[in-house]
């Protein structure tokens, strides 16, 4: 209540003072479940990227976002099947479950086998999710102005446009299904890594069809249990996969959401399974992140500055106490590449250390740039990898597997 108080009156209370009880958390993430599109979709991100950061008990609760998305009802998702494949629609497969296999903010997952005995996974959008994203993002547009959530300075309009036009390429389930198809071309035949393939004779406007994927979803592993050699095996197939896709496909599914991987222990493989955000990239953008990566690892000040500035992090007008903690930021952040040898992402406080940093940047310094929208997404995916390494505890030489490319 407190922390409400003290945000009415336009100042800005400490997270914990917002979100302090398990009962508040319980209601706000039960609430975010039973949302879709673009408010749902929010609610993954901060559970995402509010590990360590957020109370604990809130980030748990948004956490399960990702596995416990409000699904349809049989009658409902029927209607849908039917819709889209027609009133025989059942004669199509030889079985459908209807109970769903995975749900989220777009859509949920169905499994079918086709007559031929052909395992399949049916990604089926929810109905009229496309057509709320716009009055969704009028209402997270809202929740941005107010007082003391969002840097006074910063004008938050241009990234909420960017996610606005990324949710609606979400949305667009004929896309997808061609990001897959170049995505799994891309990548090529890969020992651990794999693409479910799109089989589009049964894809429509609001069905996605492909190969069916064993495993479980990614955040499994942080249970207790896992061994440390699994958890270090995933990590290391998954950064080495974030620095294959910038620098050597060059297409890069920016989503670091962790049910968007599973990880098959039979085999020891792990499988891509969303492609609604995927990105390509320029090569001027690529040599942009291959020397700012080079700065990072080295912990060169005056290199990664140029970097920083080339980039769009920075500009030649801002003052020079703000470059210096934007850069200061970005070398705490560079930590692990920085390290030879394994560093151990379960014992470090980097992120919260990054965070401390950050909001003395935004809030206290009054720093109101934001990156380019396109790199934002980018980042994200970077900072998606870095998360995961310190959900899953790993220890990993980052050095060495970003070092390879860079």
């Amino acid at each position: 209540a407190e922390g409400l108080t003290r945000l009415a009156r336009g100042e800005r209370p400490a997270l914990a003072d917002l979100m302090l009880t398990p009962a508040n958390a319980q209601r706000l993430a039960s609430r975010l479940s039973q949302m879709r599109g673009a408010v749902m979709k929010v609610g993954q991100l901060m559970s995402m990227d509010g590990h360590g950061l957020l109370p604990r008990h809130f980030a748990e609760l948004l956490g399960g976002l990702r596995d416990r998305a409000h699904t349809m009802p049989a009658t409902q998702l029927a209607e849908v099947l039917e819709r889209e494949y027609g009133a025989d629609w059942h004669r199509r497969f030889r079985r459908f479950s209807f109970a769903p296999i995975a749900a989220a903010s777009i859509g949920q997952v169905h499994r079918a086998e086709t007559h031929d005995g052909q395992l399949l996974a049916l990604k089926i959008q929810y109905p009229g999710v496309k057509a709320s994203i716009d009055s969704d993002m009028a209402n997270l547009a809202l929740l941005a102005r107010t007082p003391g959530l969002v840097p006074a300075a910063l004008d938050p309009s241009a990234l909420l446009a960017r996610v606005r036009e990324q949710l609606q390429l979400e949305t667009d389930y004929a896309a997808e299904a061609r990001h897959a198809t170049e995505y799994r071309r891309r990548l090529g035949s890969d020992p651990v890594l794999m693409v479910p393939a799109v089989h589009e004779e049964h894809c429509t406007a609001h069905i996605i069809a492909t190969d069916f994927a064993p495993g479980v979803s990614v955040d499994q592993l942080t249970l207790p249990g896992v061994p440390q050699s699994q958890r270090d095996h995933v990590a290391a197939t998954l950064s080495r996969l974030s620095m294959h896709e910038f620098f050597r496909m060059r297409l890069v599914q920016t989503d670091p959401n962790f049910g968007n991987y599973l990880f098959d222990a039979a085999t020891g493989r792990v499988a891509l399974i969303d492609f609604g955000a995927t990105e390509a990239v320029s090569d001027a953008r690529i040599e942009q992140l291959r020397e700012l990566g080079r700065a990072l690892r080295d912990a060169d000040h005056e290199r990664l500055t140029t970097a920083a500035l080339a980039a769009g992090f920075i500009a030649a007008e801002d003052p020079p106490a703000q470059t210096r903690g934007v850069i200061a930021m970005m070398l705490i952040a560079g930590e692990p590449l920085q390290q030879r040898g394994p560093y151990d992402f379960g014992a470090s406080d980097l992120f919260a250390r990054t965070f401390t940093q950050g909001r003395a940047q935004f809030f206290g310094e009054g720093y109101a740039r934001t990156p380019p929208p396109d790199l934002l997404f980018l980042q994200r995916k970077f900072i998606g990898s870095f998360m995961m390494c310190t959900r899953l505890r790993a220890r990993l030489d980052l050095n060495a597997v970003f070092g390879a490319e860079l």
